[in-house]
C-alpha cells in the first residue's frame, strides 16, 4: 500500500498546531502496518537546517498559476523513517511565519499544483492521496479536473480530512478562477462556489472520494447548522462517505518517563509528579506548595477554546484553593484578561504568552488537572497528552473531548476525567469544584489517575481504521 499525504505542516519539521502532530505521527503508525507513506509539504524557512542540509534534489520545474509561471524545486529527505518531499519556492514559503499573509490563495494553489506536478514525475504512483485541511482541498479538485486524463491517475483514490471546519480557505471567485484557470462551469452549487466566493475546503468535500474528520462525535456535529459552518448541507449529502476517526498522539514522544523537558521522570508515581509541580512553581513564580491543586491550560486564547467562559468563572474560581498556569496566545481581549488576573492574584496565576514546546510539556507534567472548556473541539490532543502525563482532564462535552474523556462516576469508580455539557461559566465552575473535591480524597484521585493511565492514547487503533479505509478505496 502506497499513500501520499498532502499537508501544510508536519512534526518534527515545522509545527503551529495539532495538524502537524497528526501528520507527523500517523505515517509512523501506518508504517507498522506495511503502509508506505510519503508526506508532501512546503519547504518553509522554519524547517531546521539539519533537515534541509540532508535533502536530495529530485528535480526542478515550472508551475503555472493562471498567467503566472513559478519556479518549483522538489527535495527529498527521510526523517524518523518517513519520506518527505519538500516543495521549494522561497517567494511563497521562506517567510516569517507559516500562515497569515494576503496571498494565501496563491500560496496554496501553487502548493496544490506543485503537488500534482510532483505526482506526474513519480515512477511509482500512490494508491491513495490523503489531503489534510483547506490548504490541500484543491488537490482532489485538480485530480478530477485538470489532471483527470494523466496516465494512471484514474486509479488513484483521494481522502480529504477535516481537522477544523471553521478554517475553510474562502477567497474571491475571480481570484480562484484566475489561479486555477477554470470557467464558470466549475463554480456552481455543486462545485467550488460558496455564497458568491470560492472555498478550498468545499473543493475537498466535493471532489475527494472519501471524507474523514478527527472524531466520531465531530463527524455528526458538522452535519448540523450549529457546527457545520454553512457547509452542513454538503456534509449531509456526503454523509455516506464521511467517517470520524479519533486522533492519537505519538506516545514515544509524549512519555513522562523519557521526556527530556520533564525535570523528574515518572510513570505512575504521584509523588514524583508532585516534584515537577514544585519545579514549575519555582520556574514561573507561583507560591511553592506541592499540595495545592494546579490547573494547566495550553491553548490558543480564542473564543472557540472557551476563554470567555473562563473569564466569567475566574473570580469565583480564585476563591477556591488552586493555582492556574496558562500557556498560549490569541485574541487581545483574552490576553488582557489574563494579565489583569495575574496582577490581582500574584503567586496564584502564571501566564506565558506565545508558545514554548518545552514549557508546554512541563505544564502537562506538573498540573494535577487540565482545563479545556471548548465551545467546539474537532478532536483535541491536549486531553490525550494530559492523560499520558497522568493529568486529569476537565472538558466540555463536544467533539473529540466527548469521545476520549469519560466523566468520573464515584459510585462505580469508572471515568478518567470530568466534563460538562452546556457552554456556561456556571457549569464550568461547578465541574472544577467537583474535581477539586475529589482531589482532596487521595484514594479517589489515585483511582481517577489510574483510570486515565489505562487509556490508549496512541495511534494504533486509529491507524488500523485508516488502513482499512485505504484498502477499501484501493480495491474499488
Amino acid at each position: 500500500m502506497n499513500v501520499w499525504f498532502a499537508a501544510s505542516e508536519a512534526a518534527p519539521l515545522v509545527k503551529t498546531g495539532g495538524l502537524a502532530d497528526v501528520v507527523g505521527a500517523l505515517p509512523k503508525s501506518l508504517a507498522k502496518r506495511g503502509v508506505d507513506v510519503t508526506v508532501v509539504m512546503p519547504k518553509y524557512g522554519q524547517i531546521p537546517a539539519g533537515v534541509t542540509a540532508a535533502t536530495t534534489g529530485k528535480g526542478m520545474f515550472q508551475v503555472s498559476l493562471g498567467w503566472r509561471s513559478q519556479y518549483c524545486g522538489l527535495e527529498e529527505v527521510t526523517v524518523d523513517g518517513v519520506r518527505f518531499l519538500l516543495i521549494d519556492n522561497e517567494y511563497y514559503f521562506k517567510r516569517g511565519s507559516l500562515y497569515g499573509y494576503g496571498d494565501e490563495a496563491e500560496r496554496f494553489a501553487f502548493f496544490s499544483f506543485a503537488f500534482m506536478e510532483a505526482l506526474c514525475r513519480e515512477e511509482r504512483l500512490p494508491d491513495v492521496v490523503h489531503c489534510h485541511d483547506w490548504q490541500t482541498g484543491l488537490i482532489p479538485f485538480l485530480m478530477r479536473t485538470r489532471y483527470a486524463y494523466h496516465p494512471g491517475f484514474e486509479q488513484i483514490r483521494t481522502v480529504f480530512t477535516i481537522h477544523n471546519l471553521m478554517y475553510q480557505g474562502v477567497f474571491s471567485r475571480d481570484l480562484l478562477q484566475d489561479l486555477l484557470s477554470v470557467g464558470d462551469d466549475l463554480f456552481g452549487e455543486d462545485g467550488l462556489e460558496f455564497y458568491g466566493a470560492g472555498s478550498c475546503m468545499k473543493a475537498g468535500l466535493r471532489y475527494a472520494d472519501k471524507l474523514t474528520t478527527v472524531s466520531p462525535t465531530y463527524a455528526g456535529e458538522i452535519q448540523t447548522a450549529e457546527y457545520g459552518e454553512q457547509l452542513d448541507g454538503v456534509l449531509r449529502q456526503r454523509a455516506g462517505d464521511l467517517l470520524g476517526i479519533v486522533n492519537g498522539i505519538d506516545t514515544d514522544s509524549y512519555d513522562p518517563m523519557n521526556d527530556v523537558n520533564v525535570k523528574v521522570p515518572y510513570r505512575n508515581s504521584l509523588a514524583k509528579k508532585r516534584l515537577n509541580k514544585t519545579a514549575l512553581q519555582q520556574e514561573l513564580g507561583l507560591d511553592e506548595d506541592g499540595q495545592v491543586p494546579l490547573i494547566g491550560i495550553v491553548s490558543r486564547l480564542v473564543g472557540q477554546k472557551g476563554f470567555d467562559l473562563i473569564g466569567e468563572a475566574l473570580p469565583a474560581l480564585m476563591e477556591e484553593r488552586l493555582q492556574l498556569v496558562v500557556l498560549g496566545s490569541g485574541e487581545p481581549r483574552f490576553e488582557s484578561m489574563l494579565r489583569e488576573a495575574c496582577e490581582r492574584h500574584p503567586g496564584r496565576i502564571a501566564v506565558w504568552f506565545g508558545f514554548n514546546e518545552g514549557l508546554a510539556r512541563r505544564i502537562y507534567a506538573a498540573s494535577d488537572m487540565f482545563l479545556m472548556p471548548s465551545r467546539f473541539e474537532p478532536c483535541g490532543l491536549s486531553q490525550l497528552i494530559s492523560l499520558r502525563y497522568r493529568t486529569v482532564p476537565i472538558v466540555r462535552e463536544t467533539g473529540g473531548l466527548r469521545d476520549t474523556v469519560q466523566p468520573y462516576n464515584e459510585y462505580t469508580g469508572e471515568g478518567n476525567g470530568f466534563s460538562f455539557g452546556p457552554a456556561s461559566a456556571h457549569d464550568l465552575l461547578h465541574t472544577v469544584q467537583r474535581a477539586l473535591s475529589f482531589y482532596e480524597d487521595e484514594d479517589a484521585w489515585r483511582r481517577i489517575v489510574l483510570n486515565g493511565s489505562r487509556k490508549d492514547c496512541g495511534w494504533d487503533a486509529s491507524s488500523k481504521e485508516y488502513h482499512q479505509l485505504y484498502r477499501e478505496l484501493a480495491t474499488g
